[in-house]
């Protein structure tokens, strides 16, 4: 029972990695707020699970508001949230991507983890301190040719977790990335069928959900998990960028000031 009284808020929480995460996390001991799009399903497993379920585009920042004070109400606080609802575009090429595919994509990927960051935190601070976890891909550690788009949507998630790192360190609250490969979830879609075939190894979204939870209870921060099927998850290691050349004096307080 290692979330023994937590007060969890998962988005995408109705189906995939969220579910699994949502019944990991309940099996723990965490009362859980389920966050989804899809009502139906949302409700079914808020009900499952003894929890709340929440109607909401992780896009809006006033869906967002109702989330924090939904759980606070339910529950009392907040202590994790879990910022995994996402999509993907499909579209690998540049000139047919329409604009409605890169708005819904953003609003989900990017706004949906940037909103709710800045409205889950004081909430998980009000309580002491937490965890935030944010799903991210292998694809926002590496190039992923067949939708570009989704592959910046997840290396906007990576750096914005580690750039958050020291900041909400401050106020006792972990953040960190999950870097998943392929799941076996509804997102992947009729690609299943042709990788099952194929032999290549998906992931179980049970597998995700233990990485989500030890990324949750541990004390690191700012990481970026990279999650393969059948391995542990891996802190990723960023490579330092190179330096200024050795020697070469520069007034930088100029360059800031300009």
């Amino acid at each position: 029972m290692q979330l023994d009284g937590k007060i969890a808020v998962i988005t995408g929480g109705a189906s995939g990695i969220g579910l699994a995460t949502a019944e990991r996390f309940a099996a723990e001991g965490a009362s859980v707020v389920i966050v989804d799009r899809n009502a139906d399903a949302g409700e079914r497993a808020a009900k499952e699970l003894s929890g709340r379920f929440v109607a909401a585009d992780v896009g809006s920042p006033d869906d967002w508001r109702a989330v924090v004070a939904a759980a606070e109400e339910a529950f009392g606080g907040l202590d994790i949230a879990y910022l995994n609802a996402g999509v993907t575009t499909g579209e690998s090429n540049i000139d047919a991507l329409t604009d409605d595919q890169y708005r819904r994509i953003m609003g989900a990927n990017v706004d949906g983890v940037v909103f709710g960051l800045r409205a889950v935190v004081p909430a998980i601070a009000a309580r002491g301190g937490g965890a935030v976890v944010a799903t991210a891909s292998l694809a926002g550690l590496i190039a992923f040719p067949p939708d570009p788009i989704y592959t910046l949507t997840k290396h906007a998630v990576v750096g914005l977790v580690r750039s958050m790192a020291p900041q909400l360190q401050a106020k006792n609250i972990t953040v960190n990335a999950i870097c998943p490969g392929v799941v076996d979830t509804p997102l992947v879609g009729d690609a299943a069928a042709m990788l099952r075939e194929a032999g290549f190894p998906m992931i179980e979204p049970s597998e995700i959900a233990a990485a989500v939870l030890m990324a949750a209870t541990g004390t690191a921060t700012g990481q970026a998990y990279a999650c393969q099927a059948g391995a542990e998850p891996v802190a990723y290691e960023f490579r330092e960028v190179p330096g200024p050349r050795r020697g070469e004096q520069r007034d930088w307080s100029a360059i800031t000031r300009s």
